[in-house]
């Protein structure tokens, strides 16, 4: 159940088809999702995926927060020679009241736009810039905007995966 697609696994070749099934990923997940929680009671928003586990609610917005750190990622990517991002504490971003107790809607909403946005810059990109990299502080690693690009068509599926868990636990 923490898994439901099974973890990030970075492919050793990228090729330009598979970037573009990803962005392609990328730029469907926020209708994806609102579809995911479209008929969600407010019980079940407040419902955690698994023992332990983040609600639904809390799952959405983190989507929000993760994409936008993300976009922001490959700008700095692409506009400095291998910058040092900053990471941030997931989990305490997701018990923060806009993270737990806070209505989805502007999420949703912000990830369509979002998307909107990213899916324009990634369409844009060359090979020269997909090999750009960022330096991730606490994996102590650069990383290349394609393995980024395919993490975060993983990452969009996987929590789909958590709210479907969810809507089906509702269905029964």
């Amino acid at each position: 159940m923490k898994y439901p697609i099974g973890p990030f696994i970075s492919p050793n070749e990228i090729t330009y088809k598979m970037i573009q099934l990803w962005i392609e990923e990328i730029e469907s997940f926020p209708n994806l999702l609102r579809d995911a929680v479209l008929n969600l009671k407010e019980r079940q928003l407040d419902t955690p995926y698994r023992e332990g586990g983040w609600t639904v609610r809390q799952v959405v917005h983190h989507c929000a927060d993760s994409h936008m750190n993300s976009f922001i990622r490959f700008k700095l990517a692409l506009t400095e020679n291998n910058p040092t991002i900053k990471g941030y504490d997931e989990a305490k971003w997701a018990k923060l009241p806009d993270g737990w107790d806070y209505p989805i809607e502007s999420s949703l909403k912000l990830l369509e736009g979002l998307h909107e946005r990213w899916v324009a810059l990634l369409k844009s990109l060359g090979p020269e810039d997909l090999k750009k990299t960022f330096f991730h502080p606490e994996k102590q690693k650069s990383i290349p905007l394609d393995q980024t690009i395919a993490l975060y068509a993983w990452h969009g599926k996987h929590h789909l995966g958590h709210v479907k868990i969810v809507a089906d636990l509702g269905r029964k």
